[in-house]
């Protein structure tokens, strides 16, 4: 009996051992898991109805599981040596206008492209240029697990940058006046 039983322990053993599984996404080689940067300036018009589109190149693959966040150029600042500093903020701000309402950069996105859109209580049509014109973001896709990994805070762009080694060199610039094509660096 015992000769019985270890011949269909190790026969359930083959045929377990032999098993497999479906074939998961392929990954990413190297650096390029740990995030891609795309920069671009736009306006804001009641042409575009206050909204800004950006589709993912074909070559950039954004998996559903990834992480979209957009920074926007809040302000330029002086440094210590006189140099221009970007200051980017996480989206989505608000700015309150006092008695004309309430301003929000927003945005939404899947794994094909992002929507940056004003949002809020103020008539978009008041708003100064210096609300709608020239606006600047930064869309950064990386691996969702790689904030929780990391225990990064997403709202410091500078921090983020550093953590997915991404220095202002490697930042693609977008083109949209031709399709979103990326301007190479």
């Amino acid at each position: 009996m015992k000769t019985l039983t270890g011949i269909i322990f190790l026969f359930a053993l083959v045929v377990l051992s032999s098993c497999e599984g479906p074939v998961g996404p392929p990954g990413q080689d190297g650096e390029s898991l740990f995030g891609t940067v795309f920069q671009f300036q736009d306006d804001f018009t009641p042409e575009n109805e206050y909204a800004l589109y950006y589709e993912f190149p074909q070559s950039i693959t954004v998996y559903e599981t990834d992480a979209v966040l957009v920074y926007i150029r809040w302000k330029q600042v002086e440094d210590n040596s006189g140099e221009i500093v970007d200051v980017w903020r996480l989206l989505p701000q608000t700015v309150d206008l006092g008695d004309k309402g309430i301003l929000q950069y927003n945005y939404d996105y899947t794994f094909n492209d992002v929507e940056i859109f004003l949002d809020g209580t103020v008539d978009f049509n008041t708003l100064p240029p210096a609300d709608t014109d020239n606006q600047a973001f930064r869309i950064v896709v990386f691996p969702a697990d790689f904030i929780t990994q990391k225990g990064l805070d997403i709202n410091d762009y500078n921090l983020m940058m550093k953590s997915l080694k991404v220095t202002p060199d490697v930042i693609q610039k977008i083109d949209v006046e031709n399709k979103n094509e990326i301007v190479e660096p």
